[in-house]
């Protein structure tokens, strides 16, 4: 579980790094909104996973998607970092 919430303050570096970046840019770059609310299921269905009678197996699973969620939207994000020319 400590895993997620690494991967959640990963994503939230990235996300203070994006709105820095945004801040004089005519063409701002986006996250990807449904991959960040997908990881965010899965890491709320790995901490409530005893509540949702889920067994150990899948709760490490739903760990796994969050910390997969997070990282593909990170990686997204700093891609489109380095592709854009600076203005």
């Amino acid at each position: 579980m400590a895993v997620v919430v690494v991967a959640a303050i990963g994503l939230v570096a990235v996300m203070f790094q994006l709105r820095f970046y945004n801040r004089e840019r005519s063409r701002p770059v986006r996250a990807p909104l449904w991959l960040n609310i997908l990881g965010i299921v899965f890491a709320l269905a790995a901490l409530f996973a005893d509540v949702l009678h889920l067994s150990s197996d899948m709760a490490q699973l739903m760990a796994l998607g969050a910390i997969g969620s997070f990282s593909i939207s990170s990686a997204v994000i700093l891609h489109a970092f380095r592709k854009r020319p600076a203005e």
